[in-house]
């Protein structure tokens, strides 16, 4: 086993490998972004170094930081997490040529699986086939027209080198081909560094169901059961549930079988899930993720199998420590993703904010990974999950129960949750009988009613700004320089030579909140980044026409117009970061 592994994530996942390095006697080594100084993967963590930068682009997308503080640490494996680098090739290669183990799958078969087209073709060539789709980029929106007149809309578009649903648009009609091609390419650069794009059918009423693959380096493979992860908003998993239910025996075990064989196609060593979506009693290959899923904590609920701790013995040479026959499945888990976004009237807007009160449930067989504590900064430049509650039943109306229970008990202050939404998912008869898809939340379930109280204002003085000092202090005799960040009121107070203010987002126009319903100023629910501006002065708008495309947590908002009218100023131009209730554009 290692002696130092370095966690290059941040948030829930970088707290779930390292409680899983310590557990192990393992030291772990945290990287940080300037707004993550003070997270709670940094305080956990024996040792943490500064990767600079607020930005996922500056920070935990910064191979030369990261390989640096690999370096001064002297960490003998990188753990990714997910998301990230985590399925990146050349990040992998470039962690081995140090000498240094990558706690993942070989380089090569990220590059296969990596590569949604050339995945596809790995998974035909052991006999798994997936929906109808091309193999080819999308390089001229011409592509996607022929294709949706050949095998009919809804046709997907989806990130190549992508997962998750991100970067992923969905075609209604050949009227919204170019605008969803600019988005999915937008988004797909934003989160995976890469922005090619390919096309496959958009099944209308399927069930997304996963498979937990395990391979080590000595030819054996395993899967660990199923799961289902249907229940969705804008192709974002919000709960998840082992095994997947009410499909028969035979065709899961159908499914597991086809995992293996796609792992073993592409010499898959570590964990990874390979994805499906069942419809109609048949099932399609989709993709296959080269990580650890977000949602492996029901997958161990279930099998009693810790997966982190086996991702480090299997890179750290170590045979599994059992077979396909010995693998058992108990009971039943649901995991609920807790992330900061209003699902006030479906709409799921992101809310970044600081948490003012956090209160977990506890009790039998309720279990919470989270990635931050009270006080914590939720900021709106990362994924915007709180953490996962994760419950386990003796069966699955036992576990609904449970996961209900422990919901209700759940306390979050100063920055709105799915958890509303959430209680409504898990309390509708349809999903009880198993009835809802990939897109009954949006089609189907009505979260009209649904609100998420922020509760009270955060401490004024936990948002005063900070700046940075450079000072000399000595420690046993020995001097060091070192970087302090104080409250700017302290700095003011007591200058030096060598401070410099930390920098601050530009902000757009203010405005006192939110427009009134009918106003002629459109203002953003949330604070993010104008990624797109789609008006101009001067423009006739309709009422609900977007007026810009908002980027927040990674995820894109298109921002309406709330009456028809003619607009008479643009306050905002791409690439400027505005603030909730900031107006945008102004309409006569």
């Amino acid at each position: 086993m290692f002696s130092k592994v370095l966690i290059a994530n941040r948030g829930e996942i970088a707290v779930r490998v390292i409680r899983a390095c310590q557990e192990l006697g393992v030291r772990t080594v945290a990287v940080y972004s300037e707004l993550d100084r003070d997270a709670l993967h940094v305080r956990l963590a024996d040792e943490a170094y500064a990767l600079g930068g607020k930005t996922a682009a500056e920070s935990y997308l910064n191979t030369e930081a990261i390989l640096d503080a690999v370096d001064r640490s002297g960490a003998e494996a990188v753990h990714p997490g997910y998301g990230f680098f985590s399925e990146n090739a050349d990040f992998a290669r470039a962690i081995t040529a140090k000498g240094v183990t990558f706690v993942g799958p070989p380089p090569e078969a990220i590059e296969v699986m990596g590569d949604k087209i050339s995945a596809r073709l790995a998974a035909e060539k052991v006999g798994v086939h997936g929906v109808p789709g091309t193999t080819d980029l999308i390089t001229d929106p011409a592509q996607v027209r022929a294709f949706g007149a050949e095998h009919g809309y809804p046709v997907a578009i989806k990130a190549a080198y992508g997962g998750g649903g991100r970067g992923m648009k969905v075609v209604e009609d050949e009227s919204a081909v170019e605008s969803a091609i600019e988005s999915a390419q937008r988004e797909a650069k934003a989160y995976f560094g890469r922005d090619e794009i390919y096309m496959e059918r958009y099944l209308t009423r399927p069930r997304h169901v996963e498979v937990q693959v395990l391979a080590d380096t000595h030819g054996n493979c395993v899967y660990l059961g199923t799961r289902d992860c249907s229940a969705q908003r804008r192709h974002q998993k919000l709960i998840e549930e082992a095994p997947a239910a009410g499909i028969p025996g035979d065709t899961l075990q159908a499914m597991g079988e086809a995992a293996v064989q796609v792992a073993r196609g592409c010499g898959y060593v570590n964990a990874g899930t390979v994805e499906f979506l069942y419809e109609d009693g048949g099932f399609h290959y989709l993709e296959m993720n080269t990580r650890l899923q977000v949602e492996h904590p029901a997958t161990e609920l279930v099998t009693g199998l810790d997966l982190v701790e086996l991702q480090l013995r299997v890179a750290a040479g170590e045979p599994l420590p059992l077979g396909q026959d010995e693998v058992e499945i108990r009971g039943h888990a649901i995991e609920v993703r807790v992330n900061a976004e209003d699902p006030s009237g479906g709409r799921f807007m992101p809310s970044p904010g600081r948490l003012t009160e956090l209160v977990v449930a506890q009790g039998y067989g309720t279990r919470w990974d989270g990635g931050y504590e009270a006080g914590d900064e939720i900021s709106q430049f990362y994924d915007n999950l709180v953490g996962k509650l994760v419950c386990w039943g003796k069966d699955r109306p036992t576990a609904i129960r449970r996961t209900l229970r422990a919901l209700r008990e759940m306390t979050v202050k100063g920055v709105a949750t799915t958890i509303p939404a959430d209680l409504a998912i898990l309390g509708h008869p349809d999903f009880a009988a198993i009835e809802h898809s990939t897109k009954w939340v949006e089609n189907t379930l009505d979260l009209s009613g649904v609100k998420s109280d922020k509760g009270g204002p955060a401490d004024p003085a936990a948002d005063e700004p900070r700046v940075q000092r450079d000072v000399d202090v000595e420690v046993n005799g020995k001097r060091f320089a070192v970087k302090l960040w104080v409250p700017e009121a302290l700095a003011a107070a007591a200058p030096t030579s060598s401070g410099k203010a930390a920098a601050r987002p530009r902000r757009a126009a203010s405005a006192s909140g939110a427009a009134a319903a009918g106003s002629g100023s459109v203002a953003v629910p949330m604070q993010g980044t104008i990624v797109k501006v789609l008006v101009a002065v001067g423009d006739e708008v309709t009422a609900g026409q977007a007026v810009c495309v908002l980027e927040a947590m990674k995820m894109e908002n298109q921002i309406a117009a709330e009456k028809a009218g003619k607009v008479t100023e643009v306050k905002v131009e791409p690439g400027q970061t505005v603030g909730a209730g900031d107006v945008v554009v102004v309409i006569a």
